[in-house]
């Protein structure tokens, strides 16, 4: 029971920071309120006893990502920032909500075609141990995502030597 209130409250916590990150016009709010996401969905791992997620969560996403947003709304000049407040038309808000809606048909039709909820209601009573998680993320066979950790790694680096390039132009 306890463990139910807590991921509601995670829920609660994740939907609305994720809401206020898209719907505020202050950037650094937005960098915030996308942090407050991502410690959610680590307390989600942590409620999940994956602690080594929980804390990859955390040191990964919400401490590297986050500051390399925070530092390249930083760089950039208060003139840029500026002019990125945009007015929104009605025809854009039904266009954007009739997207929104052909996408969420297309999950929930392929979440019913291969019967994802079945199969998961059949296993939920089976516990998935550590090591058979950390060897489909470490793992170099099928279906296991060492390429994609490897990848995420050479884009933070892309990042960072952006944003370096982004400062050494605005000395020059």
């Amino acid at each position: 029971m306890a463990n139910q209130v807590m991921f509601f409250i995670l829920a609660a916590l994740i939907l609305g920071s994720a809401v206020m990150c898209v719907a505020t016009k202050r950037i650094m709010r937005a960098a915030t309120f996308m942090l407050l996401v991502l410690f959610g969905v680590a307390g989600l791992y942590f409620l999940l006893d994956y602690t080594y997620l929980g804390a990859a969560q955390i040191s990964v996403y919400a401490g590297g990502v986050t500051m390399i947003y925070v530092f390249a709304i930083q760089l950039v000049s208060k003139q840029t920032l500026q002019g990125m407040v945009e007015r929104l038309k009605g025809s854009r808000v039904v266009f954007g909500a009739l997207v929104t809606l052909v996408g969420l048909a297309t999950v929930a039709l392929v979440l019913l075609k291969n019967q994802f909820v079945y199969a998961a209601c059949q296993q939920a009573d089976v516990e998935l141990p550590m090591d058979t998680v950390g060897q489909a993320l470490l793992g170099a066979g099928k279906y296991q995502y060492i390429l994609p950790f490897e990848f995420i790694s050479v884009f933070l680096l892309a990042c960072i030597i952006g944003g370096l390039m982004v400062a050494r132009k605005n000395k020059e």
